[in-house]
This record gives structure tokens, C-alpha cells and sequence, in this order.
């Protein structure tokens, strides 16, 4: 079963692009909640290449890394990658009102499907006000 959540960021594309893939700014907003943060990130931003984010709760009682392959990039468009046995696809849709990012993922069978729906849109949330956020 797939899962969608999307978000439209009031930005340039190219804005909306960085900060999707910048390890400094993926640090800045890949977590659901103000209890989480993500402690380390790596991209190498090309087919076959690498991803990783460390997200840890910050009173150190739980963290995971989420980590995966690029499998497909058009740059400002779309990424598509796997993770865990699953794939993902963000596409970044230009429209009148900025950027439409749009993530569509494999749900996990450990966690119910609307939570794993909230805490996706949660961290995309987190994403369009950290691009918001940032000085022009």
C-alpha cells in the first residue's frame, strides 16, 4: 500500500531543491516533532548514490537511521529512491503558489498507516517552514 502527503513551500524551485537536498538543512527540519531531531545526514545526490539521516529523540531514549539508494533524479523535478525494501518518489511540482513537493512511499507493516500518513506530512510540514523561514 502506498502512502501520499504533500505540502506547497512559497519558494523558487531552486530554494525548495537545496534545502531538500543539503545535509545542513535536512538536519534543520527532517523531524516530526520538536522531541526529535536529526543528528547527522549524508547525501551523494546521483543515481546509485547514498542517503542517510541519523533522527534521534532528543532526551536520547530512541533513535533510527533511515537510510536508502537514489534510483532515479531529474533535478528540480522528482527523486525516487529505496529504503528498507521500499521505494519513495518526491516530485516537486512548480504551480502559482510556489512548489508543490509531493512524497509517495511504501507503508511499513510495524506501525499503523495513518500514523505512518502523520508523521510524513509532520516532517514535510517541518520542511515548508524551515524553506520559509530562510533568508532570500
Amino acid at each position: 500500500m502506498k502512502i501520499t502527503v504533500e505540502t506547497t513551500v512559497n519558494a523558487p524551485i531552486e530554494e525548495v531543491w537545496r534545502a531538500w537536498t543539503t545535509p545542513d538543512d535536512i538536519k534543520q527540519w527532517n523531524a516530526a516533532s520538536d522531541d526529535w531531531h536529526t543528528t547527522a545526514a549524508a547525501v551523494d545526490l546521483r543515481v546509485g548514490g547514498a542517503f542517510s539521516s541519523r533522527m534521534e529523540a532528543k532526551d536520547g531514549s530512541f533513535g533510527f537511521d533511515f537510510a536508502g539508494t537514489y534510483t532515479q533524479l531529474v533535478p528540480l523535478e522528482l527523486i525516487e529512491m529505496t529504503f528498507g525494501g521500499r521505494t519513495a518518489l518526491i516530485e516537486f511540482v512548480r504551480s502559482d503558489a510556489g512548489v508543490v513537493v509531493r512524497e509517495t512511499f511504501d507503508a511499513e507493516n510495524t506501525h499503523p498507516f495513518e500514523q505512518q500518513r502523520q508523521g510524513w506530512q509532520a516532517i514535510l510540514d517541518r520542511f515548508a517552514r524551515h524553506v520559509a523561514a530562510r533568508p532570500e
